[in-house]
């Protein structure tokens, strides 16, 4: 089995996507100026969609696509810097060693700067096209076995995160891991480190001064509520294993905090998919699928 993505891409085909009935990704903090820079912008062409001219003969693009890792021959591809990090090389290497190798020709990770104001522009991370990609066709496709399942479907993102904050401390800490988990440090190198600038950017990270200067009474009540979430999960099931098991949930020699379960939530919201599972089933399950979680996308 294979997941597709058709449409998760900003400035992506219009095709819609197989196999998602929900997203639980939550938007960058300044995507929405993004948007508007980009659309307003000669610049950029991210995955755009191919018309017919009349009377205008349509070149083909070349489909190097990373090359080896290397650059690319599409004439299309974007302003945006193709990210060619030693972490980046390692990831797009694990993503041709366990099938998802065809991606790299269509599709790289790369930096999009967005200017703030005049005196700060910041850079974004996300998908970049190599090549234009015709309305209908996949952007990327992902086998099934590289998602990570971190259970059903639920309102309590404390949960799944507990699961994946247990996975990515064992990783971290060189223990043994199931055969299964051997293989995604490559993947779980790609996710935004602990307090980096790409969560502080969360209401969750907010001070409580911060959060009362928000304008929305909703969004404070959410994230309070979530830190309530976190602080209840990580008392009973995170902080009693780490006082029974010197081996479960240690990060760096330590145990792991309060604020890093507060940390493997954000990543939970923000980056999961909520999958359907059999037709015949009534059930959904949440899924971390990499290359495919990185895309900048609304719900």
């Amino acid at each position: 089995r294979r997941i597709t993505a058709g449409c998760v891409i900003l400035l992506s085909s219009s095709s819609s996507a197989d196999g998602f009935l929900s997203s639980e990704i939550g938007r960058h903090p300044h995507l929405d100026a993004y948007a508007n820079l980009v659309t307003s912008s000669s610049q950029l062409n991210l995955a755009k969609t191919k018309t017919k001219k009349k009377n205008k003969k349509q070149s083909k693009t070349g489909g190097g696509g990373l090359k080896g890792f290397g650059g690319s021959k599409s004439s299309s591809v974007t302003a945006g810097a193709i990210d060619r990090s030693k972490s980046a090389l390692n990831f797009y290497n694990y993503l041709s060693k366990n099938g998802a190798e065809s991606n790299l020709e269509r599709v790289g990770l790369g930096y999009f700067p967005l200017k703030i104001d005049d005196d700060t522009t910041i850079q974004l991370r996300g998908v970049i096209a190599l090549k234009d990609i015709s309305k209908g066709d996949p952007i990327i496709e992902i086998p099934y076995r590289m998602a990570l399942d971190l259970g059903r479907e639920s309102a309590d993102p404390t949960l799944p995160a507990t699961a994946f904050l247990q996975k990515y401390c064992a990783w971290r800490s060189g223990a043994d891991v199931p055969p299964g988990d051997r293989d995604r440090g490559d993947y779980f190198d790609m996710l935004p480190p602990f307090l980096s600038d790409d969560c502080l950017g969360s209401t969750d990270f907010f001070s409580d001064s911060a959060l009362d200067m928000l304008q929305s009474p909703m969004v404070k009540e959410e994230t309070l509520e979530r830190k309530k979430l976190v602080k209840l999960r990580y008392e009973r099931d995170i902080e009693s294993m780490t006082q029974m098991s010197s081996n479960l949930y240690q990060w760096d020699g330590e145990a792991a905090t309060e604020d890093h379960l507060l940390w493997a939530s954000w990543i939970i919201t923000s980056r999961v998919l909520t999958v359907q599972g059999p037709p015949e089933s009534s059930f959904s399950n949440r899924l971390l699928i990499p290359l495919i979680d990185m895309c900048n996308h609304s719900r």
